[in-house]
């Protein structure tokens, strides 16, 4: 989930920034400091969206740069348990696919892809044994953040499923929406099996 968050720093704008307007000076320098910034409890840093206060410069002996404390907003994606997310497959292994939902990227384990035996071909494609449908690189889905890991800051991982109703390729959820694929829902599958097996 997308928030704006106000923070307060101490801002250092150096010597050869000078010449800019002070506002201008120090939303490059907020920028430079905070682009790609990861933490578990502000999220992924994605822009400074709005300036709030610059307090008085203050100049130490020996630096040369001047020094505010500001006040600022950012814009930072945090990502929730539950959180249904729009995405495009970026990239497809033989154990799942790799989804881009903007900031970051997911991972949907091959198990999770759609409520059928998946399998995975050379030309990086996952295909349904039953429902014949095949996810590819390029296509646009949506899924829901099942697994959220800030273990690694620097690379948070996250877990996503497309498995429930309503989400998948958004041709599937169209095509399901207007009754025009009629998907086995589990119960009916081990129906199915058992009498197959008698």
């Amino acid at each position: 989930m997308f928030y704006k968050v106000e923070l307060k720093d101490h801002i250092r704008v150096p010597p050869n920034m000078f010449g800019l307007p002070l506002e201008d000076a120090v939303i490059k320098r907020i920028k430079t400091k905070y682009s790609g910034f990861i933490s578990k409890d502000l999220g992924i840093v994605v822009d400074v969206s709005d300036m709030k206060e610059i307090g008085e410069g203050v100049i130490i002996p020996g630096d040369g740069a001047s020094y505010y404390d500001v006040k600022f907003e950012l814009l930072t994606y945090k990502p929730e348990m539950q959180e249904i997310v729009l995405g495009r497959i970026k990239d497809i292994a033989e154990f799942g696919a790799f989804i881009n939902i903007g900031p970051i990227d997911g991972m949907i384990h091959i198990s999770q892809t759609m409520d059928d035996f998946v399998s995975f071909s050379k030309d990086k494609t996952l295909s349904g044994k039953e429902t014949k449908r095949t996810l590819k690189i390029g296509d646009l889905c949506r899924a829901r953040i099942i697994a959220v890991s800030f273990k690694d800051v620097l690379n948070p991982k996250l877990g996503l499923t497309m498995r429930q109703q309503g989400l998948g390729r958004l041709d599937w959820i169209k095509e399901e929406a207007e009754g025009k694929v009629q998907v086995p829902k589990k119960e009916e599958k081990e129906t199915k099996e058992k009498k197959d097996k008698k």
